[in-house]
């Protein structure tokens, strides 16, 4: 039995020589397939990396109020800098903000006549790191209560349209991502089986005689799924080498200023991911066909 496989299988992989030019337009079509899927993919996540490096995070602007005392403001500026996922934080005393002010203006920035009588309260940049866990459960409004509570702390601002910013652009990855690699799916489906049905008719008399001297049905659909699922490794493997081929092509390519933005290529599950589908479809789409 596991022989008689194992030559069905063979003959599977041998009906390539018999119709080369069919089996390398469909290769051609699968390989073109998982490359554009691959190359959709590749786009969402690399723009999923940089915006969530650029909005991963919130920051707060903290002001105290003018007659705080600069003791306890550093005291304060010290249980800030040891609170947890803070990414960055710079303080700033009435003297450095009025400096940061003049060098901000240039030489119209002359404020030596205010050192005196400084009206800049003590103020601090704290942007913490939103916790992928935390993302949807009031994290920020309850850190922002946290800062507002603070002894002497006046105002304290913050954006919060940045996390939303970044949990709306994923929902969007995927409410985009998904239809469009269906309907690449759908066209890998139409072009395996088409082949697997035009394989079949050059074969008709072969099959009838199959059938007419009692060959069971899987002993004459085997080869022809073989096929089908030979041309969607093939197909994938194609696909995924010039996707590989195009991101080193492009890795640099963004790599300039402003932006410093470099191309990176699919996470591994992502691989198997688009390679497994294109292989499922591609057997699926056969099995319709010598159905």
């Amino acid at each position: 039995m596991i022989g008689r496989v194992f030559r069905l299988t063979g003959r599977g992989i041998a009906d390539f020589a018999v119709h080369p030019f069919a089996h390398l337009l469909t290769l051609t079509a699968v390989a073109m397939v998982a490359f554009l899927a691959g190359f959709v993919l590749l786009t969402l996540h690399n723009v999923n990396l940089q915006l969530l490096k650029s909005r991963g995070q919130v920051e707060f602007q903290l002001y105290w109020s003018p007659d705080a005392n600069p003791q306890v403001v550093q005291s304060e500026w010290q249980k800030i800098a040891d609170m947890s996922e803070l990414e960055e934080f710079r303080a700033f005393t009435p003297e450095d903000a009025l400096i940061e002010l003049a060098e901000s203006l240039g030489e119209s920035g002359d404020f030596s006549w205010l050192k005196e009588q400084n009206p800049l309260p003590h103020t601090a940049l704290a942007a913490f790191a939103i916790p992928p866990e935390k993302q949807t459960d009031g994290w920020a409004a309850k850190l922002l209560t946290e800062l507002k509570s603070l002894p002497g702390v006046e105002k304290v601002h913050y954006a919060p349209t940045q996390m939303d910013l970044a949990q709306g652009w994923i929902a969007v990855t995927r409410t985009v991502a998904w239809p469009v690699v269906g309907f690449l799916a759908l066209v890998a489906a139409l072009v395996v089986g088409n082949t697997i049905k035009l394989s079949l008719m050059t074969r008709r008399d072969e099959v009838e005689i199959l059938s007419l001297v009692g060959a069971k049905p899987w002993y004459i659909r085997w080869p022809l799924l073989t096929g089908g699922f030979l041309q969607g490794v093939l197909g994938s493997a194609a696909g995924l080498g010039l996707l590989l081929v195009a991101q080193n092509t492009l890795k640099d390519a963004l790599n300039i200023p402003p932006l410093f933005l470099q191309v990176r290529f699919l996470p591994l599950e992502q691989c198997v991911l688009l390679a497994g589908g294109v292989v499922f479809v591609s057997l699926a789409a056969s099995w319709v066909a010598v159905r």
